[in-house]
This record gives C-alpha cells, structure tokens and sequence, in this order.
C-alpha cells in the first residue's frame, strides 16, 4: 500500500511539473505566411577550404501550431554564393522560450570541386524581440561546415 501511495504521489509530481513546463513554452506568430528582410549569413565549408564566406540571404515559409517552417531560402552574393543548394527542407523554426530556439534539418550542398554536403543538423538561434531579428552563431553543421553567423530581420513575426 505504501507503494502504491509513493507512486500516485511520483506521478502527480510529474505532472504538476510537466504542465508547469508547458505553461512556459513559447510559440511562433502569427499563422501563416512569412518572409525575411535581407539578412547575412556566413559560412565555412570544405567548398571554401575553411574560409569564411559571407552571403546575402532571406527566408520565406509559413507558421503553424506555434512553430515556423522554412520553405525557401535566396542567397544573394558573388563567388560561392550562387552555388549551394538548400537540402532538407523544410528547415523548422521551434521556439523553446521568447529569446531561444532551435531550427532542425538545416543543411545545404554544393557539387563543385571540393563538393561539400551539410546537414542535416540542429542549430541553436535566438529571437530578438526589439529588432525582430532571428540570428545564430558559431554553429557546427555535420560535413565539416560551420554556420559563422546569421542575422536575419522577419519584420511580422513575433515570439510570446
């Protein structure tokens, strides 16, 4: 009996915590569609010998239940900007609180000589309310590549 009773109370405890933790998650607004302003993004790759490559980039996509897919992105820039092409899309923008977040599946690849595949990989980003801006730094993608920075403007999406 005395069992019983500690497992009832274990899991009310769990609960309780549990939908205290749910009580706090943050979400992507408003529904819908959404694009970027240009932003920046740099990179390092095998395809650039390890150099850091900066591109113009913005993004277009679609938020639903809170959470933002990436569907598209354009990279503007000489050199190796025109060359990768966005793999596992669509890339998905999670909040984890109004300041933090993830986006998974982020990869990309370019054929040419030295061909280089990134991704998929999860990335960590942050939400700047103030500006609006989503940005990143310092991110390993798998395929011996590095996501230097990111810094995009979505003028109409918010984090709550």
């Amino acid at each position: 009996m005395k069992s019983l009773k500690t497992l009832v109370c274990a899991t009310s405890f769990a609960m309780c915590f549990g939908a205290a933790s749910m009580a706090t998650a943050a979400s992507v607004s408003p529904e819908g569609p959404f694009s970027t302003n240009a932003g920046t993004i740099v990179v390092k790759s095998p395809s650039s010998f390890g150099a850091a490559v900066t591109c113009g980039i913005t993004f277009t996509g679609n938020v639903s239940g809170g959470v933002a897919s990436i569907n598209g992105a354009t990279l503007t820039g000489g050199g190796l900007c025109g060359l990768p092409k966005l793999t596992n899309i669509p890339w998905v923008l999670t909040a984890a609180s109004p300041t933090t977040g993830t986006v998974t599946n982020v990869g990309y690849q370019i054929t040419s000589i030295p061909a280089t595949n990134c991704g998929p990989t999860t990335i960590a980003v942050a939400w700047t309310a103030g500006t609006k801006t989503l940005s990143a730094a310092s991110q390993a993608l798998s395929g011996n590549c590095t996501v230097v920075s990111l810094s995009v403007v979505a003028p109409t999406l918010s984090v709550n």
